[in-house]
């Protein structure tokens, strides 16, 4: 991996080599992407398993559990919106209820395209998907977790969905599946969960105040035993989708135990103007300001 790799431009490479490598792989697309695996060869080196349906999201679904019946391992890929709201009956249907498994990995994000307007916004989309049992949720906030997230999702047989966003962080933790302490504040210091990409941002946001900080990338199943062990009385959540998002995974994980809890993410409402990826984190409060502002006042540290 390059070190100015993308996690999109990861995802093409890694899923091009796992195609050289396996044949119990195949990648079904619906327009959106074809014409970078084309640009590396992909559909000239395996021209039966990389297969392109046109606009037709829900087909693509449908040809996917078809190669999945017959033993093969599919890899889905679209924009967030294209790839989980529109044939979100399929996924349920076609995979979960068939007990059949793929690999889904989206781009955009909640609003990386916004400038294409509300049609490639999806910051429902994780929301969506844990309504569905089973499924593992994978948020990475950085390439070369996309690279570990993919390698493994292709030796499994379950459905996973790996969200690519265009912002990445500084550090990155390939292969972690559990809550990752980032800093460690002192005894009853509030904690600071930072799901993906939100993790540059959350650390910028609470530079010098006392609080514990937790990493979380893969988001389904929710690492409850971690958030016990690194919990206190009041905890904040941080997530790059939609607000709330996790926040019954949260409070499950501490049933017994009295807490105050934050949850920070995209609101539930409906935005009319559209701007640059940061621009949005500017208007909805996701900047490293807008965190500070809302963090600081919860925990007790404006004071």
């Amino acid at each position: 991996m390059t070190a100015s790799e993308s996690m999109r431009a990861c995802f093409t490479r890694v899923t091009s080599e796992l195609l050289d490598t396996s044949e119990r792989l195949v990648l079904v697309l619906a327009d959106i992407g074809i014409g970078s695996f084309r640009e590396i060869g992909a559909l000239e080196r395996h021209p039966r398993r990389v297969l392109n349906v046109g606009i037709r999201e829900q087909l693509m679904v449908g040809v996917a559990s078809g190669f999945a019946i017959e033993g093969f391992r599919p890899i889905l890929h679209s924009y967030a919106p294209f790839l989980v709201e529109r044939p979100f009956e399929q996924l349920k249907l076609d995979l979960g209820h068939q007990g059949l498994g793929a690999i889904l990995v989206s781009t955009g994000a909640s609003y990386d395209a916004a400038s294409e307007g509300r049609t490639h916004q999806c910051p429902g989309d994780v929301a969506l998907l844990a309504t569905l049992p089973g499924w593992k949720i994978e948020v990475p906030g950085h390439a070369e977790e996309v690279e570990a997230c993919l390698r493994k999702a292709a030796t499994g047989s379950d459905c996973v969905y790996i969200r690519l966003a265009e912002r990445q962080n500084e550090q990155s933790f390939p292969g972690q599946s559990r809550l990752v302490p980032i800093r460690h504040g002192g005894e009853g210091a509030p904690l600071v969960v930072a799901v993906g990409p939100m993790m540059q941002p959350v650390l910028d946001a609470t530079a010098g105040v006392d609080l514990s900080i937790a990493y979380l990338s893969e988001v389904r199943p929710f690492d409850a035993e971690g958030c016990r062990a690194m919990a206190g009385s009041q905890v904040v959540l941080v997530e790059p989708y939609l607000e709330g998002t996790t926040a019954s995974e949260v409070a499950k994980a501490l049933l017994n135990r009295p807490h105050r809890l934050l949850s920070i993410g995209v609101p539930l409402a409906e935005r009319h103007r559209y701007g640059t990826p940061a621009e949005h984190d500017r208007a909805l409060g996701l900047d490293a300001q807008g965190l500070r502002e809302r963090i600081l006042p919860f925990v007790g540290a404006d004071r």
